[in-house]
């Protein structure tokens, strides 16, 4: 079986902060809803109406994470980048005839536009899924390996048997992700090919 690596989006591929901030700032000017975007881009990881809900009551949820989604498209995609060491790492893997999977809990259609416009291309996306869930989508997948900034990241590597590969290019310190589980933390995926390269050996 070749070798299929899976990676998390937000804050291990990619710095979405900017752009989403951006995003709850237009969401909070529509709506008239006070958001402290800049709290909310330090928490991500967990499903999107989980962070609405801190701020819009319950009756109004669903509608205004629609509207994020919407306003997303324009703000969030092209104001967001890839983290160092994220293409070098996609290529890592494609050098050794490997498979690439993104298993994110972002909403799909947003996710594929994120990769779209940075030309990154995968094997496999799977949207909408978090910490155990994301363990179901990789052991259809069958993959071996799991790269997440998040401690949710850990759980879902944990729940599908694959290796679980910390970056602590999120919310958490490499010790955090260390003591959550993970069997391996690197800085940021600068550090990736040289583990892989220990790894496939």
């Amino acid at each position: 079986m070749a070798l299929t690596v899976g990676f998390d989006l937000d804050m291990t591929l990619l710095d979405t902060r900017p752009g989403i901030k951006a995003t709850y700032d237009v969401l909070s000017a529509e709506t008239g809803t006070f958001i402290d975007s800049e709290l909310a881009v330090s928490r991500l990881g967990p499903p999107l109406v989980q962070e609405i809900g801190n701020w819009f009551p319950p009756e109004r949820v669903a509608a205004a994470a629609d509207r994020y989604r919407e306003l997303y498209v324009e703000y969030a995609v092209p104001g967001s980048a890839l983290l160092p060491g994220a293409r070098e790492a996609v290529e890592a893997i494609r050098a050794r005839g490997g498979r690439v999977l993104v298993i994110t809990g972002k909403y799909e259609r947003n996710a594929r536009l994120h990769l779209d416009h940075e030309a990154l291309g995968v094997d496999v996306l799977v949207g909408d899924l978090w910490a155990e869930t994301k363990g179901d989508a990789l052991r259809e997948h069958g993959a071996h390996v799991y790269v997440g900034d998040h401690l949710g990241d850990i759980v879902g590597a944990r729940a599908a048997g694959a290796v679980a590969v910390g970056v602590a290019t999120g919310p958490y310190s490499a010790a955090e992700l260390t003591a959550a589980g993970a069997d391996v933390v690197l800085a940021d995926l600068t550090e990736f090919p040289a583990w892989l390269a220990g790894y496939a050996a």
